[in-house]
């Protein structure tokens, strides 16, 4: 008879849409935000950290959406150690079915010298001070010791007995810049387990970074040692190196439960989906040799590898891609198919379209099937991603029409027709080293705005030579970093696609403010 092994249930902490957001060049709108908050709730984490409501209104305001509207995850708010902070966080989380802040403050000696300018003291009775002032109004409080992994292990156990007693939870204690080694990282819980009298009354959790390649073998060891709730992000994203990727570790405890006797609620099913959105989004590109989900994860090149997969898949393939919901991409509808087998389609794939954008959806489907002789389900969630997460009603660049002329004699020219947001259709053609830089460079003479392009990216949405093409932009806006992308059969097409988002993005962004600052003046 096998032996029945019990294995320990570990939460989920996803903080893609705070710790995330913060890596280069990633700015979310709130719709963006909340499709991710949807997506990770269908994922089966058991909290995310939705933003940090007082850094901005529209941080603030995400947050408040996402509390309003996610009922099967805990929402969190990040909050500093002080009560303006707290304060913000509560009016954005009031809403939610289990609201809760995650209060923060450095002990480490090199933090609290340069950046706090406050003594170990100071640090300790801010801590417990807010604590007891967040407990005031929150159920649930999560407090970290920033820059945890290089503080000092016996002002640790005084500062976190001291804040358990004040009504903290959950107890983090983060390797901030990525420096612990597992062994390290381990051991710190360890001594926290086995020095903190009153440790029993609060789950301890982990957070790290990625700087030195050790994320998710430092959340692994410290699980191993006690912790019950691992931070991290889809797909790795995050100041930086990037945060502990979730979707490894989960995958992880499911392939090795022999040997790690713990796990999660995920639906791994949804890794797949859940990856591809985050990275739409944000507009960060998976590598092809990512762990898990990148794109070369299940491919095998060496002529060996590939008889030994064909003759029994376990040779060389630990990991089924059903497992994490990837499956082939066959035709699911076709250019006959009507709105009702679309909207049957889309209520599958887990999205949630008002009646107008439903229109838009299958008005862009439609387009698509006249061009392309199938439309895949990742097609399909392309368009439903762009089109759930387009503001509307909102007056904003559009563009009318383009032509680029190009041939290996003449130089490049583009000529394009643009609407402006004050409805008025402006027409110019430039010129160009190649068709790219002939198309931008006519958009910025037609956008009032003052531009500056620092990143351009191009990928294939699926395969074959009919492949939807993704650009994706970082452009500096009157000052603003801002990203855009955009999406279609044609290049070119796609390239001022994500241009024209990247630069509406902004007056989307002016706009709101505007009407923010009428409304707080009247």
């Amino acid at each position: 008879m096998g032996v029945c092994v019990k294995l320990t249930k570990i939460q989920i902490f996803d903080t893609t849409l705070r710790d995330g957001e913060q890596s280069p060049g990633v700015n979310l709108n709130k719709l963006e935000k909340l499709e991710i908050a949807r997506q990770l709730e269908r994922f089966g984490v058991d909290r995310m950290e939705a933003g940090f409501p007082a850094s901005s209104k529209g941080d603030f305001e995400a947050v408040k959406l996402i509390a309003d509207t996610i009922k099967d995850t805990s929402v969190t708010g990040l909050a500093r150690s002080v009560k303006s902070d707290i304060d913000a966080a509560w009016e954005a989380l009031k809403g939610a079915e289990e609201p809760c802040v995650h209060v923060f403050i450095a002990t480490s000696p090199i933090h609290m010298t340069y950046k706090l300018k406050m003594t170990p003291d100071e640090v300790m009775n801010q801590a417990v001070e807010m604590v007891k002032y967040a407990k005031q109004r929150f159920p649930k409080i999560e407090w970290s010791a920033e820059d945890a992994s290089r503080s000092d292990l016996d002002f640790l156990v005084q500062v976190i007995e001291k804040v358990i007693d004040a009504g903290a939870n959950v107890i983090n204690l983060p390797d901030t810049v990525g420096y612990a080694t597992p062994e390290e990282y381990g051991n710190m819980f360890k001594y926290i387990r086995e020095n903190v009298p009153n440790i029993d009354k609060a789950i301890l959790s982990c957070h790290c970074h990625n700087d030195l390649g050790l994320a998710v073998a430092n959340s692994i060891a410290a699980v191993e040692n006690g912790v019950r709730q691992i931070e991290g992000t889809i797909n790795g994203i995050g100041e930086r190196a990037g945060n502990a990727s979730l979707e490894e570790i989960a995958v992880a405890f499911h392939i090795r439960s022999d040997f790690y006797p713990f796990k999660t609620d995920l639906k791994l099913n949804e890794i797949k989906r859940t990856s591809d959105l985050v990275s739409k989004l944000t507009g960060m590109h998976i590598q092809a040799n990512k762990a898990i989900v990148g794109k070369n994860a299940f491919a095998h090149e060496s002529g060996i590898h590939q008889d030994g997969v064909l003759k029994h898949a376990e040779t060389y393939e630990i990991i089924t891609p059903e497992l994490i919901g990837l499956s082939s991409n066959v035709l699911f509808l076709g250019k006959h198919s009507g709105r009702h087998a679309f909207k049957k389609k889309v209520q599958e794939m887990g999205y949630e379209l008002s009646d107008e954008k439903l229109k838009e959806a299958f008005n862009r489907f439609k387009a698509l099937t006249d061009r392309k002789k199938e439309v895949t389900d990742e097609d399909l969630f392309t368009i439903l991603t762009e089109v759930q997460t387009e503001a509307v009603n909102v007056d904003k660049y559009e563009l009318q029409s383009f032509q680029v002329q190009y041939g290996s004699n003449n130089v490049p020219t583009a000529t394009v027709e643009l609407k402006t947001p004050e409805q008025t259709v402006v027409q110019k053609a430039c010129t160009g080293s190649g068709s790219v830089e002939a198309l931008y460079a006519t958009l910025d003479e037609l956008i009032s705005e003052e531009l500056e392009l620092i990143d351009y990216q191009l990928n294939s949405v699926g395969r074959g030579k009919d492949a939807l093409a993704q650009a994706n932009v970082q452009l500096i806006v009157n000052g603003q970093q801002m990203s855009g992308r955009g999406s279609a059969q044609d290049v070119l097409e796609a390239s001022a696609n994500a241009f024209l988002n990247a630069v509406n993005r902004y007056v989307i962004q002016q706009k709101t403010n505007e009407r923010r600052n009428i409304q707080q003046q009247s």
